[in-house]
């Protein structure tokens, strides 16, 4: 690979970052806030967020399974096996919550956005929205930004839920703990403002950022059966490694 082939590896990146910064500033530049924009926003966030339910439902009891067995293992050891509870509580509401769900909503409903959208420009069915003088940022891609900052925090508050379920059940049916003091452990270690409302806040980030690049990828996909299938998979890898730099930056301020 010579130097020419270098630097192009380098800046393609951030040739992306910055025609998709643009499209943003467009999709800004347009928004409307009308009955109509609103009633399209719900319904996209049915598309979006309830269908997406089934698996971070079970993803969630899962990991709440999962998170509590190892930390009740952990903790055992050093004599501290009330503080579960607190340990599964902060994990789940300061970090894992937000970020495991974002990258659920991105591998579900982010590449869905994008393959619809991707099928529409290879149908030409945005060219028909122009030609019936329809601007398609404000019919297509504004609802959809809109959606992912509202379901994705929805979406977490269910993914913290079942994960204290699950992590309920391993602690206090399985591994006998006693459920008065797994509850008053968890209350007074957690701060609503700082570490509930710190997670939600991160949740509507992750949530707008993870729509954006969904709504982006599917925007600019080559109009083939491929550009969409290359689309979909660049949505999910944009997506993870945004979700995840963001929150380092978001923690940071947090702390």
């Amino acid at each position: 690979m010579n130097s020419e082939q270098n630097g192009t590896v380098l800046t393609a990146p951030l040739r992306e970052f910055g025609r998709a910064g643009l499209f943003l500033l467009t999709a800004f530049s347009r928004m409307r806030f009308g009955r109509r924009q609103l009633a399209e926003a719900l319904r996209q966030v049915y598309f979006a967020g309830v269908r997406s339910l089934v698996i971070i439902v079970i993803s969630g009891f899962f990991v709440g399974l999962v998170l509590t067995l190892q930390t009740y293992d952990t903790l055992t050891r050093f004599g501290a096996a009330d503080a579960v509870s607190t340990v599964l509580a902060l994990s789940l509401f300061r970090e894992l919550g937000p970020v495991l769900a974002a990258l659920l909503f991105a591998g579900r409903a982010g590449t869905s956005i994008t393959a619809e959208i991707g099928l529409m420009k290879a149908t030409e069915q945005l060219d028909a929205l122009d030609l019936m003088a329809i601007d398609p940022m404000e019919r297509i891609i504004q609802p959809r930004l809109l959606a992912g900052a509202i379901a994705l925090p929805c979406l977490v508050l269910i993914f913290n839920l079942t994960a204290l379920v699950g992590g309920i059940f391993f602690a206090v049916f399985l591994m006998g703990s006693d459920p008065i003091t797994f509850w008053a452990n968890m209350q007074s270690s957690v701060e609503l403002l700082r570490d509930f409302g710190g997670g939600m806040l991160k949740a509507v980030c992750f949530g707008f950022v993870a729509a954006w690049l969904a709504v982006w990828f599917g925007w600019s996909a080559r109009p083939t059966s491929e550009g969409v299938a290359l689309a979909t998979t660049q949505t999910v890898i944009a997506t993870a490694i945004a979700v995840l730099v963001l929150d380092f930056i978001l923690s940071a301020f947090m702390l």
